[in-house]
């Protein structure tokens, strides 16, 4: 399997070359782009161009675009959220837009996915209408024509509330969708929060196109560096290829020190994940 990067390592800070090259020296080949306009201003086609040029010099490829969630993070506080499964017709076009806008990344630079959330994770206070199932199946189909047109699948996040949950997905792509093209991030830390991770990847088989692995405690979306937590990763790994998945592996870590030092650790977690694929 190939490894790659989430540039939500460096979520807090404006994207620049210095990153990539982090990513480039520590041999992982791709990146998925965080697109929050604080970190990466997918509105101006100049940064997108910046962003071709660098990935040409790494030697990087771009695996894929993560949709955006929020309209900012700064100093470690999340600006709003953006919603594309809210039963507000406003704020969910409002959602599709900032998500196409990023999308348009594509249009310059090859890239396979474009990863989803649909609605907001659940949480103590949950805001009212965010987890619409009939809203986001209408993101969804939209979503998926726009990408579609550049060649790009379109991949449903698994993430804690109930429209996400892999069993959920499944049927929402079964029975509501039925678009093929369109697939299923196995979030592993989302997934083990949230019940048996190896049952959520038994479940999305036939539908797994990309993944965002990283390791928590059971109870904190901590994401943290595989092994640093209480996922299994053996038994993890083992159902991953039992389902016939052979794609990218790619690292949603954040910055629990600095990403050099997250980078070392991601390096050497990625040896470990590898001895125990090819075990």
């Amino acid at each position: 399997m190939r490894f790659g990067i989430s540039t939500h390592l460096y979520h807090d800070q404006q994207l620049s070359r210095d990153h990539l090259v982090e990513v480039a020296a520590h041999g992982f080949e791709s990146i998925e782009l965080f697109a929050t306009r604080s970190h990466f201003d997918y509105h101006d086609d100049s940064a997108i161009v910046k962003l071709g040029e660098w990935l040409r010099e790494t030697g990087l490829t771009l695996h894929g675009i993560h949709a955006p969630v929020t309209e900012s993070f700064l100093g470690g506080e999340w600006g709003p959220p953006f919603s594309n499964a809210t039963t507000d017709s406003k704020q969910r076009t409002r959602a599709v837009h900032e998500a196409t806008l990023a999308l348009q990344v594509a249009r310059r630079i090859p890239t396979n996915f474009l990863v989803v959330h649909l609605g907001t994770p659940s949480g103590p206070t949950p805001r009212r209408g965010d987890n619409s199932r009939e809203a986001a199946i209408r993101s969804l189909q939209e979503l998926h024509r726009l990408a579609a047109s550049l060649e790009v699948r379109v991949a449903a996040e698994v993430i804690p509330n109930d429209l996400s949950t892999a069993s959920s997905l499944v049927q929402m792509l079964e029975e509501d969708l039925d678009v093929p093209e369109v697939g299923i991030c196995m979030d592993f830390g989302h997934a083990f929060i949230m019940g048996d991770l190896v049952d959520s990847i038994e479940a999305v088989s036939g539908h797994l196109i990309t993944t965002h692995i990283h390791d928590n405690d059971g109870t904190r979306d901590d994401h943290l560096v595989p092994f640093d937590g209480a996922i299994e990763w053996p038994g993890a790994l083992m159902v991953t290829q039992k389902i016939g998945y052979d794609g990218t592996l790619l690292l949603e870590v954040g910055n629990t020190s600095t990403p050099k030092a997250v980078l070392r650790q991601a390096q050497l977690a990625r040896q470990r994940l590898e001895r125990l694929l090819n075990a």
